[in-house]
């Protein structure tokens, strides 16, 4: 087995073990593991590991028919994260009307969404609207004045579809909200299958996200990073298929030898071409919609493409490529470009029609008018009026967005975000005993608030999961911990660029799903790896067990700072684990 590996890693043009360079020896100790060192086999496995083979006994042990279990094994794939997914729904839109406020930055979204969908632009409300919504049940006139917003619109659009289809009331612009944050359990249970090749990491990883209180919490709130968040998980799920996808098709694409398997093939690696790869585009799609939602999208965009270049390096790496990066270059870097920032450019484009469409004689949308008003005459008065009224437009939002920096209560730098820092009260109030939802008998007044927490023990295990796919990446060249690592990284990093602005918490949402994906994968190792002695995996699967219980345990205790349900105070201040909290 010894010589058969070796003359492998000859074949592929990698040093034997005695003639290791001295860094790579050097870092051995800190668990670094060549490529060399890896089991060699057929290629195939290596460019699209199988995934892990369920056993029906389980369901034969609770007495399924075996005709039964079988089919539930082969549907596991589906069945166990739509279950996942159902509990998660039933979380999210359960009295999802409560509170009947208009709750913290719902403020702007919600009205926002409701002129967007009926003028195509945004409007200035009187100081009374918030009141007079709730009492009108949302039968009131939008007013015709436009307003100056800071946002694109397609989180805006989403949020008024909610409206459009339940009414300008609590309920219909938080359902879009609801609709997505479950959905994204959904997506997330499939991405995490498709990466650990394992059904029950991946329910394990949606199931996780269920229950964080940040993404529950943003996900019954109509803000736009709740929106963000789905689309950045979806172009992450797109670029994993087509990952899968394209390997998938080099390595149907390399000769197999007399024996039946297939080996690396430089000519076939340096020269093969993967076509317009159709699930590269609609991650470019996704990646549009989410810098149509906030602008943070871009940095993800931009970390979401280097990783898809890194990912085809790899391939024809594993393929036998002699020169990797220039195939890489030649064939794959133009289509990786054109699926996505012209694609984005474009979406967020279209996704301003509306205020495109608007009048220019000053009833229309903000700015609108500016190129026949202000901006006449220069260098770029070729351009379309609509072009140069929106860059001016755009120009206006960035200084905005870059000099922000008024004192807020509740805002935070971005290092306390991972230990829950300084969360974000959305609601509150102090209903008296027998009203608002306080038992007549608490004897004392009762705390009702909306908080946007982390599940705390989910947050602080993904603290040490970060460590370890930090290490893994480094140490042992996973790719998974590498992808993870970069989506956290590209949703929690450029917030530091701006640490003297105006930030919030909540603004952490766009990354919890790989929090939990990174959780996960820790998880899994806690359990043990394939071929664990008994003991090993009895000790693994308790402990991982344990820590499972303990977040979902975690996050019924703070249920009731997730929904605004009133407790007596005490009870109310036993959950503020922090002063900061307060």
């Amino acid at each position: 087995m010894t010589s058969t590996a070796s003359s492998m890693d000859q074949r592929q043009g990698q040093a034997p073990h005695d003639r290791r360079p001295p860094w790579q020896q050097r870092l051995r100790r800190f668990g670094y593991a060549p490529a060399a060192d890896a089991p060699a086999g057929d290629v195939r496995d290596r460019l699209v590991p199988p995934y892990t083979e369920p056993s029906p006994r389980l369901w034969r042990a609770i007495g399924a028919p075996p005709v039964l279990a079988e089919r539930i094994t082969r549907w596991s794939g589906w069945v166990g994260p739509l279950l996942v997914t159902l509990v998660a729904g039933v979380l999210r839109f359960w009295n999802l009307g409560s509170p009947r406020a208009v709750i913290f930055d719902e403020t702007y979204y919600a009205k926002d969404a409701w002129a967007l969908v009926h003028r195509g632009f945004e409007v200035n409300w009187d100081k009374n609207a918030n009141d007079l919504v709730l009492q009108t049940h949302g039968h009131l006139a939008i007013p015709a004045d436009a307003a100056y917003v800071v946002h694109p619109p397609v989180g805006k659009y989403v949020i008024g579809l909610g409206e459009l289809m339940f009414g300008f009331n609590p309920f219909g612009w938080r359902f879009m909200t609801a609709l997505l944050g479950t959905l994204s359990v959904l997506m997330l249970c499939r991405i995490g299958r498709r990466m650990f090749r394992s059904t029950f990491l991946g329910c394990l990883a949606g199931g996780l996200l269920a229950v964080d209180g940040l993404h529950f919490v943003m996900s019954r709130t109509s803000l736009l990073d709740g929106v963000l968040m789905f689309f950045v998980v979806a172009a992450f799920g797109c670029l994993l298929i087509d990952r899968d996808r394209s390997r998938a098709r080099l390595a149907a694409a390399l000769p197999a030898g007399p024996d039946g398997l297939v080996r690396p093939n430089a000519r076939v690696a340096d020269s093969f071409r993967f076509g317009w790869r159709p699930w590269r585009w609609a991650a470019g799609l996704m990646l549009g919609l989410a810098i149509g939602t906030k602008w943070n999208g871009a940095y993800v965009m931009a970390a979401f493409c280097v990783m898809a270049v890194l990912w085809d390096v790899g391939a024809r790496k594993v393929a036998g490529a002699r020169h990797p990066r220039l195939a890489v270059l030649k064939y794959d870097t133009g289509i990786t470009f054109l699926a996505t920032v012209p694609v984005s450019i474009a979406v967020y484009l279209l996704s301003w029609l509306g205020w495109i469409l608007s009048p220019t004689d000053g009833t229309g949308g903000y700015f609108r008018n500016w190129a026949i008003t202000d901006g006449r005459g220069g260098f770029w008065s070729f351009l379309p009026d609509w072009v140069r009224s929106l860059w001016h437009y755009e120009h206006e939002v960035y200084e905005f967005h870059l000099h922000l920096d008024s004192p807020h209560t509740y805002q935070s730098n971005p290092w306390s975000w991972l230990v829950l820092g300084r969360p974000v009260s959305y609601f509150y109030e102090s209903p008296d005993p027998g009203t608002g939802g306080c038992p007549a008998d608490a004897g004392q007044k009762c705390a009702r608030e909306v908080l946007a927490l982390g599940t705390p023990l989910l947050w602080w295990a993904a603290c040490f999961a970060i460590l370890y796919i930090l290490w893994r990446w480094a140490f042992r060249r996973d790719w998974r911990a590498g992808a993870i690592a970069c989506a956290i990284a590209a949703g929690y990093l450029p917030w530091f660029l701006y640490q003297d602005r105006t930030i919030f918490f909540f603004y952490a949402v766009v990354f919890v799903p790989f929090l939990c994906l990174a959780v996960a994968m820790m998880i899994g190792a806690i359990i043990g790896p394939p071929g664990s002695n008994d003991t090993r995996r009895v000790i693994g699967a308790t402990s991982a067990g344990i820590l499972v219980l303990l977040i979902t345990w975690n996050f019924i205790y703070f249920w009731p700072l997730f929904t605004g349900t009133a407790i007596p105070i005490d009870q109310w201040r036993a959950r503020m684990w922090l002063d900061t909290w307060v």
